[in-house]
């Protein structure tokens, strides 16, 4: 039975079976959650399998340096299909139940994951994977000395939030946001390392700090990466990508928040996520047209994306204040806590703090760029 493909039949049965599983039992595990997308991905991989894959392996090796180097990097991976005997109910299980990315990923899809069972990862050297579980360890010691110094989920499970000053609430949730992007940080990497060890390769989440995002999209890039990588391939892509952005982001970010849990402060969250998404697009797109020529120009222009990204941080503060603190209780305590005269001094230093950040963001990544 492991040697025979599955046929087209049995295909749409296992879609409308991950479908059906997916309603009923995703509140009971995040591990079910997580099969979900395996199913939906081994489905999708094969049917374009079959289809026949229009990946440009050529191409793209002009544009990818690890490719180019004689390696074979993760995106040529999941975008060039197999061979169809390769898509087995033996290799589907496999692939369901991988221990070290059973629990909680980092997502990777079907191509990639067997393509490297065949051939093991050889992007990175025991040398580089050891120096990679050495940070996890000096990462967790990070963590140790947050939760015994710094109680900022304290205040937000006991509400005593409620009971503090409009640049005290910040401070809490700001380091909320903060816990939050390292716990996840320490999850997601220690069971990619364990992959690693086991000669898979799979997409890293949190390539960058929570605190050196200044806009929705390269947040979500950078965030659960591999996810925002299987959303983008599953779901983006065949709602018509950037053709229809604007309506997709509001399919993607309700089966995000569905899929994470049926609760409505997850809803919450992502529906703000996106009426805050929609102005980014557009004046993006706007952006994108202005070319400037003279320096004046060009300092307006940099100006004006400075305070863009400042009021883009400020929306991701108040999406995830809602999703992952407040919830949606609580928004009418946040809002007249905001509201008073006295918060104005508050909120006008939490702004600045904000735009000499993404100023900050901006030499950072040129002094990056210039290096290489």
């Amino acid at each position: 039975m492991g040697g025979v493909p599955w046929k087209r039949v049995e295909l749409v049965a296992l879609v409308l079976y991950a479908l059906g599983f997916y309603l009923v039992v995703i509140r009971m595990s995040f591990r079910l959650a997580q099969v979900v997308l395996r199913m939906i991905s081994f489905g999708c991989d094969y049917c374009w399998t079959i289809h026949s894959s229009h990946f440009d392996h050529k191409k793209h090796m002009q544009r990818c340096q690890v490719c180019y180097s004689g390696k074979t990097c993760y995106f040529a991976l999941q975008e060039r299909g197999l061979n169809v005997d390769r898509y087995t109910f033996l290799m589907y299980l496999c692939y369901l139940t991988y221990a070290p990315l059973y629990i909680a990923g980092p997502i990777v899809g079907y191509n990639a994951f067997a393509a490297q069972l065949e051939v093991p990862q050889k992007n990175y050297s025991f040398t580089q994977i050891s120096w990679y579980g050495l940070r996890w360890i000096l990462n967790f010691l990070l963590m140790e000395g947050m939760t015994h110094f710094f109680h900022y989920n304290s205040f937000v499970v006991s509400r005593l939030w409620q009971k503090l000053s409009p640049f005290e609430v910040f401070i809490i949730s700001y380091g909320v946001l903060n816990f939050m992007w390292l716990k996840f940080f320490l999850i997601w990497r220690y069971f990619r390392f364990w992959s690693l060890v086991g000669g898979v390769e799979t997409p890293e989440n949190m390539p960058r700090c929570i605190n050196n995002c200044h806009d929705l999209e390269s947040f979500w890039k950078s965030w659960h990466a591999s996810f925002n990588r299987w959303l983008v391939r599953y779901l983006y892509i065949p709602l018509g990508g950037s053709r229809r952005k604007i309506l997709s982001i509001w399919v993607i970010f309700t089966f995000v928040a569905v899929w994470h849990d049926l609760e409505w402060k997850l809803v919450s969250w992502a529906w703000l996520t996106c009426l805050f998404f929609v102005p980014e697009i557009l004046v993006k797109s706007l952006s994108n047209k202005f070319q400037a020529s003279s320096s004046l120009g060009m300092l307006v222009h940099r100006e004006f994306k400075a305070i863009a990204g400042a009021v883009t941080i400020s929306c991701l503060m108040v999406a995830n204040l809602v999703g992952y603190v407040v919830g949606p209780s609580g928004i009418k305590v946040l809002i007249s806590k905001m509201a008073g005269k006295e918060a104005l001094p508050a909120l006008a230093f939490i702004f600045t703090t904000f735009y000499v950040g993404v100023k900050l963001m901006f030499h950072i990544r040129e002094a990056s760029s210039s290096q290489g």
